[in-house]
């Protein structure tokens, strides 16, 4: 085989590897806007949210939507390093594994943050509406399993 050929054949398979990359990160990190906004139409319409609540709530959701564009900015740019990696190493080798870790640290942080913003929002319901967004919450969460 030709060293020119040999080169294409590379370069193509890095090529699909990093879309394929890309691809994963951006299933990953766009996937949870969906059970978002249930739960937001829940939260917004059907809790019958007092004024006080509703001002509480969307301070929690203003300072968590910051948090969360700066969390999916980290997961984009680590995808990147990931995909730059397979592009360098064309393998499962030091650079691929080391932004392989990288990228489930930003997720691990993005999911641990929305449940703590989960959490600050239950806190301002009533205890019936909480038991509602409960249910809205579990429903997320399980929907894939089912």
């Amino acid at each position: 085989m030709t060293s020119a050929r040999r080169l294409a054949i590379v370069g193509l398979i890095a090529f699909l590897a990093a879309i394929a990359g890309v691809f994963l990160g951006r299933l990953l990190v766009d996937a949870p806007k969906q059970d978002e906004t249930e739960l937001h139409a829940l939260l917004h319409r059907e809790l019958t949210l007092s004024a006080d609540q509703d001002k509480r709530i969307h301070a929690i959701e203003a300072k968590f939507a910051a948090r969360r564009t700066a969390l999916e900015l980290e997961m984009r740019a680590a995808n990147i390093r990931l995909a730059q990696a397979i592009e360098a190493e064309h393998g499962y080798g030091p650079r691929v594994t080391k932004a392989i870790d990288e990228t489930h640290e930003v997720m691990g942080e993005l999911q641990k943050e929305t449940l703590q913003h989960l959490f600050a929002m239950r806190a301002v319901l009533d205890r019936e509406q909480a038991a509602m967004f409960d249910k809205v919450v579990v429903k997320a969460l399980t929907a894939d399993a089912r």
